[in-house]
């Protein structure tokens, strides 16, 4: 191929990207997969359709399914009848009402999570929004509203999003239930979670959410889901959830992308 033809080849390339953006969402997703043909969330491989996974990732996942915990949402190993608790919600019942996962944390849900909170994968928040949205619709389907996890401003600053809004959001479009991303803020800089034990991660949030007088009127007598990207001891959630408490809230229920299985390693 001559220069020419190179030169010709790359216009016509832009073409197609700008005529794509004056396209719908729908006729310009087809015409651009055209040139850049989707692929995997987590490996890259070429896969059907955008924000998904190819079947080797996915046969990688392991979903949350009944039998679990009603209050805790920990899976178990065989049906132990209707309305069971684990062990650990009888020990310590939690704050909140019930929580709620879509994967375990491991392996691809690691991968997925990193690289969304870690990475600036942004996109990675369609795939895991849909699943945490399936996974939660029988919370969502009692709710009144949608509540993010915040982040204290100075590390939405350097991470520029907030996963876990992006998360919501996806949730809020797929059960049809408002979204408020800014009724819940984060009042204190807390250390990251990440190598703290049990313990030290219920001091390190202690005290660190806060429900703005102005937005109480939209927290008080609501039934709230809580979305985050992960649930580990469950000590950030049971913080956010006293504040929503404290502002009124009727219910708080916590919905989540993966959680850490009981015993298993806290790594994030």
């Amino acid at each position: 191929m001559g220069d020419d033809d190179e030169i010709g080849a790359g216009g016509a390339i832009g073409r197609l990207f700008a005529r794509a953006t004056l396209l719908g969402r729908g006729a310009g997703r087809r015409l651009l997969d055209l040139v850049l043909p989707p692929v995997c969330s987590c490996c890259r491989t070429p896969v059907a359709t955008p924000h998904g996974l190819c079947p080797a990732c996915w046969s990688r996942l392991r979903p949350i399914e009944r039998p679990y915990c009603e209050r805790l949402g920990i899976p178990f190993g065989y049906d132990i009848g209707e309305g069971a608790l684990s062990a650990e919600a009888i020990a310590a019942p939690p704050v909140f009402d019930r929580a709620r996962a879509a994967v375990l944390y491991e392996d691809v849900a690691r991968e997925i999570v990193r690289g969304l909170k870690y990475h600036d994968r942004t996109e990675l928040a369609r795939l895991v929004g849909r699943m945490t949205a399936r996974a939660g619709r029988e919370l969502t389907a009692e709710a009144d509203v949608i509540v993010p996890l915040p982040l204290h401003r100075r590390r939405l600053w350097t991470r520029r999003f907030n996963q876990a809004a992006l998360i919501a959001r996806e949730v809020a479009r797929s059960s049809g239930v408002p979204i408020d991303l800014t009724a819940l803020t984060r009042v204190r800089a807390t250390r990251p979670q990440v190598g703290l034990g049990e313990r030290e991660r219920e001091e390190n949030v202690r005290g660190a959410f806060r429900v703005d007088p102005a937005h109480r009127p939209a927290i008080a007598g609501r039934r709230v889901v809580l979305v985050d990207d992960v649930l580990t001891t469950g000590a950030t959630a049971s913080a956010a959830t006293r504040a929503l408490r404290r502002a009124g809230a009727t219910r708080v229920d916590v919905l989540t992308f993966a959680r850490v299985a009981p015993g298993g390693p806290i790594t994030i």
